[in-house]
């Protein structure tokens, strides 16, 4: 199982590295960069390298940035003309660090048609002007929450179908935010029904990888809350499905559960990964 977490960089981006090898986490997800501000600093290169040699000792298998939270692709003027060039440099640090995903919300309009078509005009270009890169951009998945697109798996094909290279672009399956949009994965018929859905629309070779999480609200309450693993609406069954689902099983799994203490003093992250891998049959 390619089990992660998504993890602090606090001190430094080789931090997070440490922390998922002390988690037994075969991968790990980072910011590589301060995901709230347009402001970017250069990376120099002692953290490049130190976060290399890091990966390589370790042997962490997969390393999933997050593009900024600011960055919409489908935003006004304004904010879209900031969006391209932050989302520019966020594929070339990933490529500075060897970083080989950077998962993306497609980004937000009231007009659906103009949106997706805004969407992947900007990849167009940002795939373009990032020619000597090859990290992929992977779209997530969302819950829905006001005019954001990505909630239906249509919304993610029509983007990837306009996008004109293949190779720098995929998918991020959120289990929680396929879930809060509608898609039912609570039992084994209705987590089969969801992803032969997803397979007939996406295709699962656009799958890159997946966030592992449960929900805090209900089904189609397009209310991105996310929780801990059978501690939610989504339920112990989803999980099960998800850990032996022999198509998943070279996919990074990246937990993206609230990061806090149990009633112990436990962090979370070990607890969720545990619970997730005892889910496994032999």
């Amino acid at each position: 199982m390619n089990l992660g977490s998504h993890l602090s960089v606090s001190g430094g981006l080789y931090k997070a590295l440490d922390q998922a090898a002390a988690y037994n986490f075969s991968s790990v997800a980072i910011f590589v960069r301060n995901q709230v501000q347009w402001k970017i600093t250069a990376l120099n290169d002692d953290a490049i390298a130190r976060f290399k040699e890091t990966r390589e000792r370790l042997e962490i298998r997969n390393v999933v940035a997050h593009a900024s939270y600011l960055i919409n692709l489908a935003g006004k003027e304004e904010v879209r003309a900031k969006s391209i060039p932050a989302m520019i440099s966020d594929v070339e640090r990933c490529q500075q660090l060897d970083v080989e995903y950077l998962v993306l919300h497609p980004g937000s309009n009231p007009d659906l048609e103009k949106g997706i078509n805004m969407i992947a005009d900007g990849l167009n270009d940002i795939i373009n002007q990032t020619k000597n890169c090859a990290t992929r951009i992977l779209l997530e998945t969302t819950a829905g929450q006001g005019n954001c697109i990505g909630h239906r798996f249509e919304h993610i094909a029509a983007i990837i179908e306009k996008v004109e290279d293949s190779s720098r672009i995929g998918v991020c399956l959120d289990t929680c935010h396929i879930f809060a949009a509608g898609y039912d994965i609570r039992t084994t018929k209705a987590y089969n029904k969801t992803m032969e859905n997803f397979e007939d629309t996406i295709g699962f070779k656009n799958l890159f990888a997946i966030h592992l999480n449960d929900s805090k609200k209900d089904i189609g309450t397009r209310v991105d809350r996310h929780e801990h693993l059978s501690h939610g609406f989504i339920g112990k069954e989803a999980f099960v499905n998800l850990a032996n689902d022999k198509r998943l099983q070279e996919i990074p799994f990246i937990m993206e559960t609230p990061h806090e203490k149990d009633g112990d003093g436990r962090d979370w992250d070990p607890i969720n990964a545990a619970f997730f891998l005892s889910l496994i049959k032999p």
